[in-house]
């Protein structure tokens, strides 16, 4: 069964919340109008059977012609007919000439609870007139010796409300109609800038992140709108980095395997190869599985920091990871004729795993082994204050352009490509080291060293009650 558009069921909700209303003003006005006239009806004729019972109070008894000299003082107020009943009924009095009941007995159910001694009233609204019905006894020495029945016929009040109603209606009419149309049109444009959403969204399914919902006004809608697109540029950015770092990553991982591929062909297509070439081959061979192997390592680390998957964190002393570092990157920075040196002028503990430490403090400062010279130095000073633990890695290598500062801590991001290979770097390194500070609550910053190099910072909150000395 298909399912009612939102237009439909905006539009029907407007069309019924009117249509209650409008039920509640053709209903209450009428009824609340009939009310009023009832009451008056039941004050007026009261009023004028009190004054004829009055006038024919102080007779012994009643025949036709003493109730006729009594009510001859009397106004019947439009009153349409009076009737005047002895004590057993019978009519004294009639002030209807035609058709008069004179000398009858009338036995209406007004004048029998009259006569019973009781005060009776009714009023209704039928045949398009108020009919008003009103008895009571006459009374002399606590005794009935008659009663007075009133009737009324009023077509005038009627008549009013006759047009009331009509009036009402007319104007009910009127309204559900512009009801109808404002509704249909209020409906039409409020869908209108949810389809602009929907169809956003459907475009966004399909795989296209660059779609907009243009829709205006500062009301939730708009609000909703641009949260979506702002969701919608995230999801763009999100996505083109993921296929840089798919198409990065399919490269950098071609790379080795290619080198890989190359040198097992010479190996098998040579066959007088000496012993020593095979040696050698047999030997970059390795060296390329080794850069795969790494590769794929650093691969499955980033993995790990981007899903959260992360090992729980304890309190971790800097300074003895600052110094196992420099102890694993002595020979390489002696090999390259690199000074590595360290200040510890303030101890910190940070919550951390002791591999994140290390890869952070190792990543840094192999890097700027890598891309130094001959006589240049790397130095590392681990300080902070009460609330941070702050390690500076500081080299004055070849540096970093101001162009690559922004982008050098993206994932595969190398300034100089051939060099950066010709050292077996990955490109990820740095990644690793922003992801794990990141992941830990710190921030971690590069820059140019005045004089030449690079300064590389990182911020990590202090561990609090861990043991720090």
């Amino acid at each position: 069964m298909p399912r009612a558009s939102l237009q439909v069921k905006f539009g029907v909700s407007y069309l019924a919340v009117i249509v209650a209303v409008l039920v509640l003003m053709n209903t209450y006005p009428l009824t609340a109008s009939e009310d009023l006239v009832f009451r008056s009806k039941e004050t007026t004729m009261k009023s004028s059977v009190s004054v004829m019972t009055t006038a024919l109070t102080g007779l012994a008894e009643l025949n036709e012609e003493n109730v006729a000299n009594a009510l001859t003082v009397t106004e019947e107020a439009g009153v349409s007919r009076i009737l005047v009943t002895d004590d057993a009924g019978r009519v004294l009095y009639d002030s209807r000439e035609t058709d008069s009941a004179l000398g009858r007995y009338a036995f209406y159910n007004e004048i029998v609870q009259a006569l019973r001694g009781n005060d009776v009233f009714s009023v209704a609204y039928t045949g398009g007139a108020f009919q008003s019905r009103c008895a009571s006894p006459v009374i002399y020495r606590s005794q009935t010796i008659g009663a007075v029945y009133a009737y009324e016929f009023d077509i005038e009040q009627a008549t009013i409300l006759r047009n009331l109603q009509s009036t009402l209606l007319r104007i009910s009419g009127a309204v559900l109609v512009a009801v109808a149309l404002i509704s249909l049109l209020l409906s039409r444009v409020l869908t209108r800038r949810f389809g602009i959403l929907a169809g956003a969204i459907r475009q966004m399914r399909e795989g296209d992140y660059g779609g907009c919902a243009s829709v205006g006004g500062h009301d939730e809608i708009a609000e909703i709108a641009a949260e979506f697109n702002s969701l919608a540029d995230r999801l763009q950015s999100t996505e083109e980095v993921r296929r840089r770092f798919v198409a990065d990553a399919s490269h950098e991982l071609k790379t080795p395997l290619s080198g890989i591929r190359l040198l097992t062909d010479s190996i098998l297509q040579t066959e007088s190869m000496d012993s020593a070439t095979v040696r050698e081959f047999v030997g970059d061979i390795a060296q390329e599985s080794e850069r795969l192997t790494r590769i794929t390592e650093n691969l499955l680390r980033l993995t790990r920091l981007d899903s959260g998957a992360v090992e729980a964190a304890e309190p971790v002393a800097v300074a003895p990871v600052v110094e196992r570092a420099i102890h694993m990157l002595r020979l390489v920075a002696q090999e390259r004729g690199v000074e590595l040196s360290e200040t510890v002028e303030r101890e910190g503990v940070v919550l951390a795993t002791a591999d994140e430490a290390h890869q952070i403090v190792y990543n840094l400062a192999e890097n700027g082994i890598k891309y130094n010279h001959p006589g240049g130095f790397v130095h590392i000073t681990l300080t902070g204050d009460d609330d941070t633990v702050l390690l500076t890695v500081e080299d004055d290598g070849i540096g970093i352009p101001a162009g690559d500062l922004p982008r050098i801590f993206d994932r595969f991001y190398r300034v100089d490509k051939m060099r950066s290979r010709a050292f077996g770097g990955t490109g990820l390194g740095l990644s690793i080291v922003s992801d794990t500070v990141r992941c830990r609550g710190g921030t971690v910053e590069a820059s140019a060293r005045a004089g030449g190099g690079s300064v590389f910072t990182v911020r990590l909150p202090r561990a609090r009650g861990g043991g720090e000395p």
